[in-house]
């Protein structure tokens, strides 16, 4: 039932282009992406294919989450997303727990930063948010940032409260893609929903909060008021 969209994807290698990706998405013995092979597809060609393989079932698509190519699991990701904004209640919940079942596989920032929003933060919008404080406290890195990166789904909606708490229990984490996941969460809530909020937040949790996330919370503001921040002048 795979095999027109693997066929497609297939058609589509530039080994040169996974040579590079391979590199980006740190693949080497010891780095958080270890072993993951690539077939060397942009992003917006994998798209393409998904759009063609739009109406692939999901047991198809737990096959292709399945896969050692990348690009694979990026492609059942595209698809499962599409699927998911259209899908009644029934159908969006399958998909959700199909998600979650599938977070071993869903293991890379790029997997995890195009799904997690619409499908785990989507599905827990009206929902307790109980299974995000569960995936946060994981010893699975992809599930911690799930977690974080949901909240994204509630601060587009104006609601920081969730995604405020979930960073506080990650300040402590020691991976850097965390660092940058709950910085990047602190920015959108700034911009989205409260800059005062950002700010107590921030001032609360100074002496606890990684650099990298510090910093990527107050990209945007001018470069003044960002030295400021950074020296702990609230």
């Amino acid at each position: 039932m795979t095999r027109g969209v693997e066929r497609d994807l297939l058609k589509a290698a530039n080994p040169a282009k996974a040579r590079l990706l391979q590199r980006f998405f740190k693949t080497g013995k010891g780095e958080y992406a270890e072993g993951d092979k690539f077939l060397g597809l942009t992003v917006p060609v994998t798209r393409a294919i998904a759009k063609v393989h739009g109406d692939l079932p999901l047991r198809a698509i737990k096959t292709l989450l399945a896969s050692t190519w990348h690009e694979h699991r990026l492609c059942a990701l595209i698809i499962l997303t599409e699927k998911f904004e259209k899908a009644a209640a029934a159908e969006k919940k399958a998909i959700y727990d199909l998600y979650l079942a599938s977070t071993r596989r869903i293991n890379n920032w790029d997997l995890v930063d195009l799904s997690a929003p619409r499908i785990v933060g989507g599905w827990l919008k009206d929902k307790s948010r109980a299974p995000l404080y569960r995936l946060a406290k994981s010893g699975l890195l992809w599930e911690r940032r799930i977690a974080m990166v949901a909240c994204f789904a509630f601060i587009y909606d104006g609601e920081a409260a969730d995604a405020l708490r979930i960073a506080r229990l990650l300040l402590g984490d020691k991976h850097d893609l965390m660092h940058k996941a709950v910085g990047w969460m602190l920015r959108e809530v700034g911009k989205r929903c409260s800059q005062k909020t950002l700010l107590a937040f921030l001032k609360k949790n100074y002496p606890s909060l990684p650099r990298t996330a510090l910093r990527y919370a107050i990209e945007r503001f001018p470069a003044a008021e960002r030295k400021r921040l950074l020296a702990g002048k609230f």
